[in-house]
């Protein structure tokens, strides 16, 4: 066994004897915090450990790899169990069942609320683990509150708006399958859809329908770093950032987000100042502590601002 794949096995070792109640990562690699190990993350989603692989493994790493975690799994004695290894550097994201039953979907609980999954068939299991401060901060604000979810997703934090006690959430993506997830997961909380729109439109098209259903009290931004087509983050955010004056009620406030390592706070700091210098910059939310990073800036940057 190498070094690099024994200090995985004593990580996981210890972050999964016992296993935690709920969804969470449990190694980091991209935080780039244990050198060799850059390019894994794992995850457990109740059930099923996720080992996503970003790039293809050193030749002869790939079996140790395999090898140790199905030792990993006889010590800790699993045995209804799944391992699933993700491979993210291929064009299909091929997954692999090294151990258990596959399965496709499954249903996983974060604070409390559900989520449904994809597990195997898709690059992104339609819940982005390190959000998780994030989608609590907007549960802990929501009550009563008019909430924009830009680039919803598959509707995270309209769940936990919903769960907050918001008036109403409108969500916005050009991928209606992932919206029609985010129905899925709003229905699995028993949640009244009557109070949540869902707008499956490319944001820069559909500025009059987005202004026309405010003003907000609250609006989420959480773009892909690209998106081919509709979304480039270094150009386009700005756009955003501009237009926000006009979605918000006074006093109204965002929650701008970026996960590019390349990109730290600055850029939507010295961003918002130029582009709506009405809203100023509050707090940056704390990221959970199994994520950790090298870099303070090279992690997520989830930042507050408030209409003056």
């Amino acid at each position: 066994m190498t070094p690099e794949i024994a200090t995985l096995h004593a990580h996981l070792l210890g972050a999964l004897n016992p296993v935690p109640a709920e969804t969470r990562r449990v190694f980091h690699g991209r935080g780039r915090c244990w050198p060799g190990l850059e390019q894994i993350t794992v995850d457990w989603l109740q059930g099923v450990l996720l080992v996503s692989l970003f790039r293809e493994p050193p030749e002869g790493q790939q079996a140790q790899l395999q090898q140790m975690l199905k030792q990993l799994a006889a010590s800790l004695g699993w045995s209804s169990e799944a391992i699933l290894i993700q491979h993210r550097y291929l064009l299909e994201s091929t997954g692999q069942w090294l151990l258990g039953e596959p399965c496709e979907q499954r249903v996983i609980e974060e604070d409390g609320l559900r989520y449904q999954l994809d597990l195997g068939v898709k690059q992104n299991t339609g819940l982005f683990l390190d959000m998780r401060y994030g989608r609590r901060w907007v549960r802990e604000q929501a009550a009563g509150k008019r909430i924009l979810n830009l680039f919803a997703y598959t509707c995270g934090f309209s769940v936990t708006a919903l769960a907050g006690g918001a008036e109403q959430v409108v969500n916005l993506d050009m991928a209606r399958s992932a919206l029609s997830r985010g129905r899925d997961n709003h229905r699995l909380n028993g949640h009244d859809v009557s109070r949540v729109g869902f707008l499956g439109h490319e944001l820069f098209k559909s500025w009059g329908k987005v202004r026309k259903m405010g003003p907000y009290d609250l609006v989420i931004i959480d773009p892909p770093t690209f998106q081919k087509g509709s979304f480039v983050l270094t150009q386009d955010y700005a756009k955003i950032l501009r237009r926000l004056p006009e979605l918000l009620n006074a006093g109204g406030t965002v929650l701008a987000c970026v996960n590019d390592p390349a990109i730290g706070p600055q850029f939507l700091i010295e961003g918002m100042a130029a582009e709506a210098p009405q809203l100023a910059f509050v707090e940056r939310l704390e990221n959970p502590p199994e994520f950790p990073d090298s870099e303070v800036a090279g992690g997520l940057k989830a930042l507050v601002f408030r209409l003056n």
